[in-house]
């Protein structure tokens, strides 16, 4: 599923996810933000580029206005000249520079050199010749140090990214008119009266179209859903909290990133965060980081426990002989003894949401639920007993597309009989039986459904690169590379 929050974040400029630029810190809220998404200084080269890269081709083509001019020529008298079809046909950036500061994103790009073509026209009378006099040709136009800068802020207007330019210029160094065709005097009345308002006509429609992009890509930003639907239960909430924080080396940015019901506006809202993060990934130059507050796996928890799906019939099982009585004829003698050879079911059902913790070396589950035994009775479901469990597993995550997946394994567990209609029997007795159930089927199960994982909020078009993973106290980061698919990203659109 394509995510559209790190389309959120500036669309390439802002790729969700964690902490911070080469020397920088995840800077963890107190007020609802349990993502921190920091761009590095890697990261927004990258964007940077995209964006150099896809406003070469937006301005490729460009029209320039046509220029209508009459200009007194000595002994010819009165001539009209017009400037038209003027088409910038190529351009090329040699260098470009990227820089967050406190004022925002400046984008710099400098040593340009551009082509332009363009048509010329001229038409005068004089007393001497009593018809109109006219002659029209091309024109070939090089601009070389060129040199356009950008700059944009963001502010947070409800949850939403809001993107404005403050500042947008571009200056032309030299700027040679080459005609084709002509009479040596128009040459120099055409350059006296049209080169400067030409240099001006072309700078004011880059900047014009400058423009227009970063508006469109405003707009394409408040059109993002503050929600990322994750299944049918459950998603992702990616409103932002707090504005940017710009620093030398990186934009950061504060998400709200819980899980919440689909059949609700929020979650529970209980959700204390407690992680803080006093290092970068370890070391490494990524471009983007993205720290996760236990809490979002925990709202995750909560969220498909208050929609009743925690729950899980066992019918089916490698060695079927476990769900037969006769299996159980010496460790239970009431089961068998009332129920000879019949078949069962092992209803279970989670009591509280698992209980999901980080630390420095790993990453852990702790789950409670119910086991009832039901007899199959002839056409009747009998339940027999009930025992309380308590596994404890942990296990790694991994990064697969765009997705955070992973898989556990059983660390421990307890038995506690809470009810029985076949005789008191003791837990050690089927303790050995429990670890190989747990083993070779609940733990299988529960992994099938972390391998689907949950999507990141990473653009689409835009997929993870060499990703690490790290956790801290109470804290999951994730630092990656990004690559970019021109055939289906997003930015493509602008």
């Amino acid at each position: 599923m394509a995510s559209p929050l790190l389309f959120r974040l500036l669309l390439p400029l802002l790729f969700l996810s964690v902490s911070s630029g080469s020397s920088s810190t995840l800077r963890l809220q107190s007020d609802g933000a349990y993502i921190t998404a920091v761009v590095s200084e890697k990261g927004l080269a990258f964007a940077k580029d995209l964006l150099v890269e896809r406003a070469v081709e937006t301005l490729t083509s460009l029209r320039i206005r046509d220029i209508e001019k009459s200009v007194g020529i000595p002994i010819v008298g009165v001539v009209r000249m017009v400037a038209s079809n003027i088409t910038l046909e190529a351009i090329h950036v040699s260098s470009s520079t990227v820089q967050p500061g406190e004022s925002g994103i400046v984008i710099v790009a400098s040593g340009t050199t551009a082509n332009l073509s363009m048509d010329w026209f001229y038409s005068y009378t004089t007393w001497f010749v009593p018809f109109e006099i006219s002659d029209k040709g091309g024109a070939f136009i090089q601009v070389e140090g060129m040199e356009v800068g950008l700059t944009m802020t963001m502010e947070n207007k409800n949850g939403t990214l809001e993107l404005s330019v403050t500042q947008c210029g571009c200056y032309m160094k030299n700027f040679v008119i080459t005609l084709n065709g002509g009479a040596s005097w128009f040459y120099q009345g055409f350059l006296n009266a049209f080169a400067d308002q030409i240099r001006s006509a072309v700078e004011d429609a880059i900047v014009k179209k400058i423009n227009e992009g970063v508006l469109k890509l405003d707009s394409l930003l408040k059109t993002v859903p503050n929600k990322i639907d994750v299944d049918k239960v459950s998603a992702l909430n990616v409103t932002f909290v707090n504005d940017p924080t710009f620093t030398n080396f990186s934009v950061e940015f504060d998400i709200n990133g819980l899980f919440i019901s689909l059949d609700k506006t929020s979650a529970r809202g209980y959700f204390q965060k407690t992680s803080q993060l006093s290092h970068s990934c370890d070391g490494t130059q990524k471009m983007l980081w993205m720290s996760l507050d236990e809490s979002v796996f925990n709202s995750a928890s909560d969220v498909y426990f208050q929609a009743g799906v925690m729950h899980w019939v066992v019918e089916k099982i490698p060695d079927q002989s476990f769900l037969n009585t006769a299996r159980w004829k010496y460790l239970i003698p009431q089961l068998y003894k009332k129920y000879p050879n019949d078949d069962m079911l092992l209803n279970m059902s989670l009591t509280s949401p698992p209980g999901i913790w980080i630390t420095p070396q790993k990453i852990g589950a702790t789950i409670s639920l119910d086991m009832t035994i039901d007899v199959l009775d002839g056409s009747k479901t009998i339940p027999v007993a009930c025992i309380s469990v308590v596994v404890s597993v942990s296990g790694v995550v991994e990064i697969s597309g765009n997705n955070l997946a992973g898989q556990v394994e059983l660390d421990d567990f307890t038995l506690t009989l809470k009810w029985s209609d076949v005789g008191n029997f003791h837990m050690y007795l089927i303790q050995g039986v429990m670890r190989v159930f747990l083993n070779t089927v609940f733990v299988p199960y529960v992994n099938t459904h972390l391998r689907k994982g949950f999507p990141l909020p990473i653009v689409h078009g835009f997929t993870l690169q060499h990703a690490d993973i790290l956790t801290a106290n109470s804290m999951m980061i994730v630092c990656s590379d990004v690559a970019f698919n021109k055939t289906t990203g997003v930015i493509t659109s602008l």
